[in-house]
């Protein structure tokens, strides 16, 4: 074991602190600390409970100390007192005991009682001194990846496996944020409260900018996970985008009232679209925002009079609080790692995720058993919303099956490698248009009876919508009719004279 080298002074008598002379090799470490807090443990097996939450077998220096701790648990964990005799033949075999004396080194860590007295201290500082040998580590693999130029990978991917492994160090000094004392708890909840008192009496998240669903749901909360599924051509990447520049549009209101961004209805927000390009997505916006026509604006049979209205929306959105990631097949671990950037750099409180079935898992070999990996994913949407304390809204595919009924609205079975999607999410909704299926009926012409009522019927439901709140945790199930402007893909409260009547 490394010794520390005696005191010394300088000048006129002044004492310099002992220090252990470390050469370019030698990682960050205290073996005297280890000594005396294993020492110390097994004085007072008391002591585990204070360090067990935080430090780790791994976490010590020298292996033969992380044995020890281990060992030590272990005991603790039986009931069993952890002292030099119960360890002992626990040691007897251990070649790296041996060249200590053998299990007689147990005993010698008992002797500096002293060690009672700090050995937080010495945990906190053991763990400290963990932490920056894995950031060497780290930085070292950075280094090599570098400079290793024979294998063809790409920097940014590069940078993200960098970026997450530094994250993955910071993370593991974040034990102590996982307890809250009921009394803050408490505190949040009340506070909580107050905001949709304020609000109204709706709305205690951030707003969807939809009122019916904002009294259904008390708008979108911290680390919740809100799957927004649905058919192709139902329009749910329409309804996400409105959410999304609801939200952000909400937040830049209140920041120009003076509103404190904490207290807000809105936040900045993270779009990550996988399916769409950033244009084609600013396309919509723009198109809801300028009431043109979005499929005009793509071909660009617009007026003069629409272009201005265009331009002048694209003036006026240009600082909204709105970032779009638009890279295609990323992986959930890619995705973390740029949420958690994003949530230092641009302060985002939603992450919209377009969709879930376009990520990928962790595993290569993962479109073996696909259940798995959409598990793999979903739990990682759940984890980022409660880590960045933000809700998450990830858009999800509906299978086939859904086709084969009469009824066509979709239930919680229909999630399509359903997998844990259901389990891991805190709210489901479908989104769902008749008028899309009844125009799939329509009748031959010549039987004048059926087009009739057919014509009627879809006189009748043209631009009806509905969003089936299908799950909830923290509230009640069942449908929000809306209003479909299918022109400018935008969804609009419904008027409660409307056929379907109000929210239910």
């Amino acid at each position: 074991m490394a010794t520390l080298p005696p005191e010394n002074t300088t000048g006129a008598g002044a004492a310099i602190l002992p220090l252990r002379v470390v050469d370019a090799a030698t990682l960050p470490q205290n073996l005297e600390a280890e000594a005396a807090l294993l020492g110390a443990l097994m004085i007072d097996n008391r002591l585990v409970e204070d360090v067990v939450a935080r430090l780790k077998p791994e976490h010590f220096a020298d292996a033969l100390h992380g044995r020890i701790f281990s060992q030590i648990l272990s005991l603790s964990a039986k009931g069993m007192a952890a002292t030099p005799v119960t360890l002992k033949p626990l040691f007897d075999a251990d070649p790296a005991m041996a060249e200590l004396g053998g299990p007689g080194y147990l005993a010698t860590l008992t002797q500096n009682s002293a060690a009672l007295l700090a050995a937080r201290d010495f945990a906190n500082q053991i763990y400290d001194l963990a932490l920056l040998r894995e950031l060497i580590r780290v930085g070292r693999e950075m280094v090599t990846e570098a400079s290793d130029t024979s294998r063809d990978i790409a920097p940014i991917e590069q940078i993200e496996a960098a970026e997450m492994a530094l994250y993955k160090v910071a993370e593991a000094g974040e034990v102590q944020g996982a307890v809250k004392s009921f009394r803050d708890a408490a505190l949040e909840a009340v506070q909580m409260a107050d905001k949709a008192k304020r609000s109204g009496g709706h709305l205690s998240g951030y707003t969807t900018g939809l009122t019916g669903l904002n009294e259904k749901m008390g708008g979108l909360h911290k680390s919740d996970l809100i799957i927004l599924a649905g058919r192709p051509a139902m329009g749910k990447t329409s309804l996400a985008t409105n959410i999304a520049f609801s939200c952000a549009k909400r937040f830049a209101e209140d920041k120009e009232r003076g509103i404190e961004p904490d207290k807000s209805s809105g936040a900045p927000v993270a779009f990550f679209s996988l399916e769409m390009s950033a244009d084609q997505l600013a396309t919509r916006i723009l198109a809801e925002q300028s009431q043109v026509n979005s499929e005009a604006l793509r071909m660009g049979k617009i007026t003069d009079e629409e272009f201005t209205r265009l331009a002048r929306a694209a003036s006026d959105l240009s600082s909204l609080p709105l970032v779009i990631d638009d890279t295609p097949g990323i992986s959930i671990a890619a995705l973390r790692t740029r949420a958690r950037r994003l949530k230092r750099q641009h302060g985002i409180g939603l992450i919209v995720v377009d969709y879930l079935q376009l990520l990928t898992g962790s595993r290569s070999g993962g479109s073996e058993n696909r259940v798995q990996e959409i598990s793999e994913i979903t739990r990682g949407l759940k984890t980022l919303a409660k880590e960045l304390q933000l809700p998450v809204l990830a858009l999800s595919q509906l299978s086939r099956q859904v086709e084969n009924r009469e009824d066509k609205r979709p239930q919680l079975a229909d999630l399509r490698e359903s997998g844990t999607i259901e389990q891991d999410s805190d709210i489901v909704l479908f989104v769902y248009r008749e008028e899309y299926y009844h125009g799939l009926k329509q009748p031959d012409p010549e039987d004048a009876k059926k087009h009739a009522e057919w014509m009627e019927k879809a006189t009748r439901i043209f631009g009806l919508a509905e969003v089936i709140v299908a799950k909830q945790r923290h509230g009640a199930t069942g449908t929000v009719p809306l209003t479909f402007i299918k022109q400018y893909t935008k969804f609009a409260d419904r008027a409660e004279d409307e056929y379907g009547g109000p929210a239910y």
